[in-house]
């Protein structure tokens, strides 16, 4: 059976066989199978020594110390040990903003704030989808807002926000800021000194890493406001306590390794990948694009035809693999929050769908991949 041609990989990424190799040893009778936890024997130390060089890889990484890096399921934790995490301190202030067009797991954390008395602000980005320091300018209250949470890149569109911009305005008004970075971790460059970032947010799974395992970084000065959401056990400072799984913390900071080996290239590729898609199917009758800000990630493109239903195009062209939005809201047959948070008509969001490339697909996949939606398109649109 010939497979689909696999372009979601803002959904998910497969597991790098160099990440896979890296992780065997940790599972295995013969191998550090041991708990981090068990202090008192050879098994556990190995495995400590293994969760503690992973944590020093990630941290370099992002310019942050090893101390500033928390285990967790993945960034869907993160975001919600962040957000709720702050405001359970007692002395938080009542007062978050973030944007209407962030992912699932802060919008529905923000929710729950709502319900337990705090105030949200949703700030509304441009008309391409990006927010800018000014928008959070117009809204941040020095002295009553406890956090600002804006995302990285995008999850549908792929566009990039100033995190840096933001991230400053934030320290001179005293106001922690998190960025959700699941899509750009690896991919672009991330400094939290430099970006004045307090916490962020990171799978594993998005960097061809394992399933279930991600991390977040807080900084000394968020740690001292940061209540955990979990109890028992101890680890991780007692932020994020629980069995820690080595094997794949091991995954995870190996792919990051390898992510940051080749990022530069990496983003030029998928700049030429896109570039050639674009021009394939640009000329057909009714295309329309939803991915317009001149600060773009190349590996993210939204897009779509006229009159031609996304869940009509998907099922019809059955040789490729792709979504018609956030892999955490696909299930669900309705326009995507983030493309009716541009303006965009219901009908219009929901002829839109996203391509995701990454590290496997090829430049023949884009090929056919653009002649399938191609052949698609001409037959939807002569019926």
């Amino acid at each position: 059976m010939n497979r689909p041609i696999y372009l979601d990989y803002a959904a998910t990424t497969p597991i790098d066989e160099a990440v896979l190799e890296k992780m065997l040893p940790f599972m295995s009778r013969e191998g550090q199978f041991g708990n981090s936890g068990s202090s008192s024997h050879v098994y556990g130390w190995e495995a400590q020594e293994a969760v503690e060089e992973a944590r020093s890889v990630v941290a370099e990484l992002i310019n942050a110390d090893p101390s500033e890096i928390f285990w967790t399921s993945g960034a869907t934790e993160a975001d919600n040990l962040a957000l709720k995490g702050i405001c359970s301190d007692s002395q938080a202030k009542k007062h978050l903003i973030t944007s209407s067009l962030e992912h699932k797991a802060i919008l529905d954390c923000c929710r729950y704030l709502e319900r337990q008395g705090h105030q949200i602000d949703y700030v509304q980005p441009n008309k391409h989808g990006t927010l800018t320091s000014a928008e959070i300018a117009n809204v941040i209250e020095e002295g009553l807002s406890s956090v600002v949470s804006v995302m990285h890149v995008n999850n549908e569109l792929g566009n990039i926000n100033p995190i840096g911009d933001i991230g400053s305005l934030c320290r001179e008004k005293g106001v922690l800021f998190h960025t959700d970075a699941a899509q750009s971790f690896g991919k672009l460059s991330i400094d939290v000194k430099e970006q004045c970032l307090d916490m962020i947010s990171v799978s594993g799974h998005k960097i061809y890493g394992p399933k279930g395992v991600g991390f977040i970084f807080i900084s000394k000065a968020a740690q001292k406001h940061i209540m955990p959401q979990l109890h028992g056990g101890g680890q991780e400072m007692s932020i994020r306590p629980g069995t820690l799984a080595t094997h794949q913390i091991v995954g995870l900071s190996e792919a990051a390794k390898l992510m940051s080996s080749c990022q530069s290239v990496e983003l030029q590729r998928l700049q030429t990948l896109k570039r050639v898609f674009l021009d394939n199917i640009s000329k057909l009758p009714g295309f329309f694009q939803n991915s317009h800000s001149e600060d773009h990630f190349p590996g993210i493109f939204n897009f779509g035809f006229s009159g031609v239903d996304g869940e009509t195009l998907l099922l019809a062209a059955s040789k490729i693999a792709v979504s018609t939005g956030s892999a955490c809201n696909s299930e669900k047959i309705e326009a995507s929050h983030v493309l009716r948070g541009l303006g965009l008509t219901e009908d219009h969001a929901a002829s839109s769908i996203r391509v995701s490339f990454g590290r496997y697909t090829t430049a023949e996949d884009v090929r056919n991949a653009s002649e399938e939606i191609c052949t698609v398109i001409n037959r939807l649109i002569a019926k």
